[in-house]
């Protein structure tokens, strides 16, 4: 997803209100402007346009339209101006009396805007009125709107709007323009009955996994774009085409160990040579040949070169070319392999060893990118213990050690792991904390137990439910969803065998979602012995080599722990009534 910088409108007359500082009324414990700032937390510049406030973070800059209260025209051409050097593509627009807003919305609102094609897209109403408040524009359109009016004081914001433009319906953007607005959202959001519910659309049907991947790739929130060593970020996936900065190579180079000659030959061997990181030799004349090792910098003369299984050397003297060997030119040319501007990669290509040493080859060292994707582990359940003697109830956590392994596998980097106790609000304070990651992975409470809390949490902080859960054995009460900090949960089932096998087939899709990398190529081949495994839902089990090609799964599987995976590749997927040799998913092991 582009990213996008923000506008956010905090000033105008409010003369409906008396003249009030309308931004600064609280609605639901937090000033109007707060809600809007939250929504576009993950802008990377912000510009609130209004009266001077003080209180705000000093990252936000602070404008004034000119002259004060010449309306929203006016103040959106200010706030453009502010944005300075090096702007997103994108910019959100919105009023500071949303009380309602959240990131979600606006993280949808970039999401079409990037995709879309439109110069603007708005945020609609159930009615299908949109509100050119709450907007995401491509700069390059809003900036040629601006330009478009001979003066943008007192101007509506209808005269600005481009016939190239598309809404969304959406809920939770009612503003408050009047005393009485104020009164009804306060109640409403005292009472939750018309707080944003993004999970209310959401089908509680078990989604198959392949659907469920899908909805990762396409609906999960892109994480921000930064600029970044290449070497410190393996894991990440290009925000933007990557291209050459030097040629390679970057002068004409000998491909072999052999001769520099010039001319036909024979040649007179000179006494000096060339070797690669050295000295150049000097310049050949015709008839002249210089020893040359692999990379070394042809001297200028140099017609091709004549590597040493083709030469022979006469009177220690004069160098021939063997009659029967043929003629081959050895010199890699200037810029034949990348030439200045030339791709290396396009956007969304994975960060890479192979990448990091296409790009150095170039001269390239750093690049904008997003990811990689941060984790952090939740163990779950008062019945686990990772040190120490077991108590009478207790069991050992058996998984918690090594899912940050597992998580490496697929470029996500586990920042930390925790255990959490069965208490009533204990997920309330996770899910309240998880500002710090890209991604919560918790073990456990995904069920319908007594213990099990993490949905109600997960509804409690008005998450958006992106997978309800899965029609997948093992693993069928796994949940994802995404919080208004733009954190992803995933929510893997206690048992041990499906909350890795889940991890296996999920995790891929999570990176490729919030780091905008292509979708990597699933690994297909036959099962030799489906009919021994299938049944009437799709099935994972471990499964190895088969002796011809293909693999053979394991009829039988202990999920309580990991045993079975002991002296097996990988997982295969096992769609329901799959036959011998169908074709199937093979997850490998990477250990």
């Amino acid at each position: 997803m582009t990213a996008a910088d923000a506008i956010v409108l905090a000033g105008g007359r409010a003369s409906r209100m008396g003249g009030v500082d309308k931004p600064a009324i609280v609605i639901g414990g937090r000033s109007m402007l707060d809600a809007a700032l939250a929504a576009v937390a993950r802008c990377p510049r912000t510009v609130v346009v209004g009266p001077h406030r003080p209180e705000l973070d000093a990252r936000i800059v602070q404008v004034r339209e000119v002259p004060p209260g010449s309306g929203p025209v006016a103040a959106v051409g200010a706030g453009l101006r502010a944005l300075g050097p090096a702007p997103a593509p994108l910019v959100v627009v919105l009023a500071a009396d949303l009380p309602f807003l959240s990131q979600a919305t606006v993280t949808e609102l970039i999401r079409h805007g990037s995709e879309s094609g439109a110069d603007a897209v708005f945020a609609a109403d159930e009615s299908g009125r949109p509100q050119y408040l709450i907007g995401v524009w491509r700069r390059t359109a809003l900036a040629a709107a601006l330009d478009r009016l001979d003066s943008l004081i007192n101007q509506p914001m209808k005269a600005l709007i481009p016939p190239d433009t598309a809404t969304v319906t959406m809920a939770g953007i009612a503003d408050c323009d009047t005393e009485e607005q104020v009164q009804r959202a306060r109640m409403a959001w005292d009472t939750g009955a018309t707080r944003p519910a993004p999970q209310a659309a959401v089908s509680a049907t078990p989604l198959p996994l392949d659907e469920a991947r899908d909805v990762l790739r396409a609906n999960i929130s892109r994480l921000t774009e930064y600029r970044a060593e290449l070497g410190s970020v393996r894991g990440a996936a290009l925000a933007a085409p990557l291209t050459a900065v030097a040629s390679l190579p970057r002068f004409d180079v000998s491909a072999m160990d052999g001769y520099a000659v010039a001319g036909d030959g024979p040649w007179r061997l000179r006494r000096d040579i060339g070797f690669a990181g050295g000295r150049r030799p000097v310049g050949l004349l015709p008839g002249e040949a210089v020893r040359i090792a692999t990379g070394a910098h042809v001297p200028d003369g140099t017609t091709r070169v004549l590597r040493d299984e083709f030469a022979r050397i006469e009177h220690d003297e004069m160098l021939y070319q063997h009659e029967d060997s043929p003629l081959r030119d050895d010199i890699r040319r200037r810029g034949e392999d990348r030439a200045p501007g030339d791709l290396i990669a396009p956007a969304g290509t994975p960060v890479t060893a192979g990448l990091i040493s296409a790009a150095a080859s170039v001269e390239v060292t750093d690049a904008v990118v997003r990811g990689p994707v941060r984790a952090r582990i939740i163990m779950t359940g008062d019945e686990i213990r990772s040190t120490g003697p077991l108590q009478t109830g207790q069991t050992r956590d058996s998984i918690g050690p090594i899912l940050p392994d597992v998580l490496s596998w697929y470029g996500i980097r586990a920042i930390d792991r925790v255990h959490l106790r069965d208490t009533p609000r204990g997920f309330d304070e996770v899910l309240g904390a998880a500002h710090d990651c890209d991604l919560l992975v918790i073990v456990g409470a995904t069920g319908g137990g007594a213990a099990d809390q993490l949905r109600g949490a997960i509804a409690r902080a008005e998450a958006r439910i992106l997978v309800h859960r899965l029609k997948l054995r093992p693993g069928g009460s796994t949940v994802v969803a995404e919080l208004s900090s733009g954190t992803t949960v995933l929510g893997l089932p206690g048992n041990p065998f499906a909350a890795v096998a889940v991890l296996m087939a999920l995790s891929p899709a999570l990176v490729e979602g919030r780091t905008g990398s292509h979708p990597s190529r699933p690994l297909i081949g036959p099962l030799r012995n489906a009919s021994a495994i299938s049944g009437p839902a799709t099935r994972m089990v471990p499964a190895r080599l088969a002796p011809y090609g293909g693999w053979l799964g394991d009829p039988q599987i202990r999920t309580t722990h990991l045993g079975g995976l002991i002296d097996r590749d990988g997982l295969v997927v096992v769609p329901a009534g799959a036959t011998d040799d169908d074709l199937v998913e093979f997850l490998p092991l990477r250990v």
